[in-house]
Parts: C-alpha cells; sequence; structure tokens
C-alpha cells in the first residue's frame, strides 16, 4: 500500500509539473487536441489515404459542432494512451477505451457510446476451450496496459496457475492475426474487434466471454477542461437522440456478422484464383463510372461468385446477374460476356444511385443503391415510404434495412405502391457486399485511372460522407 501510494503521489507531482507546459485550452488555440490509436475500430487511413474511424468520425463532428480544428495524436503504444492525457499533452483521448476502475483513477469518463464484451480467441483447427481454466500452460498474449490484463488479474485469483504475456502493440488485431496463422495460441479482444477480423482471417474465432458488457467512452484529464467534458456531454446525448451515433455505428459494423467462415475462404479463394482474369474488367468499370472497382467485384461476388456463367432460375445471367430487361437497358448484347456484364453493371448502379433524392448522404447513398439493384427502384422508394410512417428515417440505410423486410407481409406490401418485394433478401445483399467489400479493400489495392476521375466511398472536410471526384 505504501508503495502505490508513493507511485500515485510521484505520478500527481509529475502531472503537475507538467500542466503548465501542457497545450493551452482548446477554445483559446483554436485547436482541439485528440489522442487515440491506429485500429480499424478506432482511427486509421484508407486504402486511398483519407482518415477514418468511428473515432475519427465522432472527433470531426465534435469539433466542428464546437467551432475547433482536430488534431490526432496517434500514440505509439497502447499504454501511452492515458499518461498523454496525464501530462495534459491531448484534450481528450477517443481511443476505444473500456471503462474500467484502474482506468478512473487517473481520468474522467464522458458518456457511453459503445457497449462490447471481451473474447477469448482461438484457431478452428484446434479444439475450442470452453473456460479460462482450459488454457492454462497454453500461450496466451495480450495488449500490455489493456483492460484485458484487469481481466486476467481478476480471473487469476481463482486459476492461480494462469499466465499470459503483455505485448507492446498497439492493437489486438495484431495479436488475433497471430493466433489465425497458427503462431499463438490465444488472445483476448473486445467483441467488435473479433467481428471485424474473423471476415479477414476464416480459422479465427471467439471461444467464449472472458467479461460482461464492457462500456467505451472518451476519457479526459481528471483536471482537465470541466467545460469541454460539459460540452461532449451535450454532444453525444444529441447525436444518440438524433440518430447520428446510430449510423455511424451502422456504418463501421452494421454488416460485420453478416458471413460465415466458408464465405469468407470462399472469397479469399477466389481472390487469388478467379479475380485475376476479371479485375481490368472491374477497373474498366471504375474508369467509366467512377465507381471503386473493389466495390464492383464485391457486387460480382455477390451475385455470382464471379462466374460469368452463371444463371438463376428466375432468367438472370452473367458475372452481374442482369435480368433481360436490364441488359436492352444498358444496351448488353450477351449477358455471359464478363466485360459487357460488369460494365452494365456497375452503369447500372450509379444510374439508380442517380435516382435518389441528392439529400441523401454517402455512405447510405450507395447502399441504397445497391438494394435497388437488387430489388428494384420502386420497392426501395416503398420502403422509404413506410419508414417514414413509421417514424424513422428514410435516407438512413440502418433505419431501412430495419423496414425493407416487411415489404413480405401482406399487412404491409397490399399498401405499398409497388407490393410485394422479399425485403430481406436485398437486405443480405447489401450487407454481404459491404462485407466483402471490406475484404478487398484490405486484400487488393485501389485504383487510379490516368485519365478519369476516381470517385470512391470517402468522406468531405465537414465530416459528411460522399462519393467524390478525386483529381
Amino acid at each position: 500500500m505504501r508503495y502505490l501510494l508513493c507511485l500515485f503521489s510521484v505520478a500527481l507531482l509529475v502531472s503537475c509539473s507538467l500542466h503548465d507546459d501542457g497545450i493551452p485550452p482548446a477554445q483559446q488555440s483554436g485547436e482541439l487536441v485528440v489522442v487515440t490509436r491506429n485500429s480499424p475500430t478506432t482511427y486509421y487511413q484508407d486504402s486511398d489515404g483519407n482518415s477514418a474511424g468511428l473515432e475519427y468520425d465522432l472527433v470531426e463532428l465534435f469539433a466542428a459542432e464546437l467551432g475547433l480544428k482536430a488534431k490526432f495524436i496517434v500514440a505509439g503504444r497502447f499504454d501511452d494512451i492515458i499518461p498523454t492525457l496525464v501530462r495534459h499533452q491531448a484534450h481528450l483521448a477517443a481511443a476505444g477505451l473500456t471503462v474500467t476502475p484502474e482506468r478512473e483513477r487517473w481520468v474522467r469518463f464522458g458518456p457511453v457510446y459503445q457497449t462490447v464484451r471481451q473474447q477469448l480467441c482461438y484457431n478452428t483447427d484446434t479444439l475450442r476451450p470452453r473456460s479460462l481454466k482450459d488454457v492454462v500452460g497454453q500461450q496466451i498474449e495480450v495488449v500490455a496496459g489493456s483492460s484485458y490484463v484487469e481481466t486476467l488479474k481478476a480471473a487469476q485469483k481463482n486459476i492461480p496457475a494462469l499466465a499470459w504475456k503483455e505485448i507492446d502493440v498497439l492493437e489486438s488485431e495484431e495479436l488475433l492475426e497471430k493466433v489465425a496463422n497458427g503462431e499463438l495460441d490465444y488472445s483476448i479482444a473486445d467483441s467488435h474487434i473479433v467481428d471485424i477480423t474473423s471476415n479477414y482471417y476464416p480459422t479465427l474465432a471467439a471461444a467464449f466471454d472472458v467479461s460482461g458488457p464492457q462500456q467505451l467512452a472518451w476519457a479526459f484529464p481528471r483536471d482537465g477542461d470541466k467545460t469541454l467534458m460539459k460540452k461532449a456531454q451535450d454532444f453525444f446525448a444529441r447525436i444518440q437522440q438524433d440518430g447520428t451515433l446510430k449510423r455511424l455505428l451502422d456504418r463501421y459494423y452494421g454488416h460485420i456478422q453478416r458471413l460465415h467462415s466458408g464465405d469468407v475462404v470462399g472469397i479469399l479463394d477466389k481472390k487469388s484464383a478467379i479475380l485475376p482474369q476479371y479485375r481490368k474488367y472491374f477497373q474498366r468499370g471504375q474508369e467509366l463510372t467512377g465507381v471503386d472497382w473493389r466495390l464492383l467485384a464485391a457486387m460480382g461476388y455477390q451475385e455470382s461468385q464471379w462466374d460469368p456463367l452463371a444463371t438463376s432460375p428466375t432468367g438472370v445471367r452473367g458475372m452481374m446477374m442482369l435480368t433481360n430487361d436490364t441488359a436492352d437497358r444498358m444496351k448488353v448484347s450477351n449477358r455471359l460476356d464478363p466485360k459487357q456484364s460488369i460494365v452494365a453493371g456497375a452503369r447500372y448502379l450509379v444510374l439508380t444511385r442517380d435516382m435518389l433524392p441528392q439529400r441523401i448522404e454517402e455512405p447510405d447513398r450507395t447502399w441504397l443503391a445497391l438494394a435497388a439493384y437488387n430489388s428494384g427502384y420502386g420497392h426501395v422508394e416503398d420502403a422509404r415510404v413506410l419508414a417514414q410512417q413509421m417514424k424513422l428515417n428514410p435516407d438512413s440505410w440502418a433505419d431501412l434495412k430495419k423496414v425493407m423486410p416487411l415489404l413480405s407481409k401482406s399487412a404491409y406490401y397490399s399498401k405499398a405502391k409497388h407490393g410485394y418485394a422479399r425485403g430481406g433478401e436485398s437486405v443480405i445483399f447489401v450487407e454481404n457486399i459491404r462485407t466483402y467489400y471490406d475484404i478487398l479493400n484490405k486484400f487488393e489495392k485501389p485504383y487510379q485511372p490516368i485519365f478519369a476521375g476516381n470517385v470512391k466511398l470517402g468522406k468531405t472536410r465537414s465530416s459528411r460522407f460522399s462519393l467524390t471526384a478525386a483529381e
């Protein structure tokens, strides 16, 4: 106890001595300084070089609301995040931090914006453990300074033989990849991180939860600007009420649990064996329409698994599974010609997207266009009308995907202008494409046409999503 008190006193003295040398208040400098970490669930650079991530989007919206410019500090180690706050080198930490009693000794947490569970992950080629007792004596690694360490220490009181290594990496994904590759027996990560990573590595899975619900929140220095924290509380209350938070969570996590491991194995195998034959046609589709070739490839995989001769019982055919009417409209002479099919599918997607009201922002605009590509524009409009009647947002995919399955129920489609629709299938169609697109984004390089503008799923400077042309 004396040691802990001494340690705390030294840390407090260090904090106070550095306080005067810390950054000025955000309103004074006009700059909101935020410490974060580089990970797919917080802050990262996408394949086109744009900043992205849930924490990035939230901070940009918060800074804009305050009339400030956001400046991000990416911590070199997970262990550096909270000390950066204690030293007053950042106004807040937006890094997917779990609220724990140990951390609350050093920082104040803002409103909770997401709930996750800690999960023990294993390689599915090995025997699945049922409890932490089953992993005693095995190789376990977790991120140093993470809340997983606290969980293991608590479990160790009942399982004294439980042992693990704390690794100085910034993100759990590195350790999960080692598990998937058979280089490590087990690791622990938050459930949303496991869901994302398992879509890239089909042999990775969660064995069981090692914790109950864990709350994620921004962290602020304990002796920091109380006004800033109050504004953060007001900000989160507003975005929870108006649906902004729900839409952002759906953008990053709404689709990640749709695929089974067999689906992931399938696209990874065919990405190497089949996609190279047709990559140039998908890239040609991007040249002509501006749609990211990897999104078009994701559509093609969902439609036919990149089989140019695919034919359904209903008569749709080819790589992009075009109907006769769509093929005629797009002037396709042979639906089984992969080049014609891919280009026509790209053009038809843009056609449906352009029919949507201009106020609908990205990426919702593209997700709605994909639903229209699958079920028809009229049925999407019926779903939007129904969403409005149900007091939901007709311009939000997060709301619309709740409504579309209702179009197969007589109580709803009997009143719809365009009648019955297999709306549930359209939701699966869109969500699968979103995940396939994520996978291709991770493993395939972007394409920059020499003589054409490249329209991509990105973000404008005002933090609104858009398909914008890059010069």
